[in-house]
């Protein structure tokens, strides 16, 4: 398995701009998490999502 070339290094300390654009990624994936659950439970129910 390959690591990419980007792959951040632990020793360098992450700008503010880094930390703030995994900030946005990580609230954007749990989003989108969030809203993949309560599809397959409006599938599987049959009833309508709370968002």
């Amino acid at each position: 398995m390959a690591i990419s070339r980007d792959w951040p290094r632990m020793s360098k300390t992450p700008s503010p701009a880094d930390i703030e654009r995994e900030r946005r990624l990580a609230e954007a994936l749990r989003d989108n998490l969030r809203k993949r659950k309560a599809q397959a439970r409006e599938a599987r129910t049959g009833t309508p999502p709370k968002d």
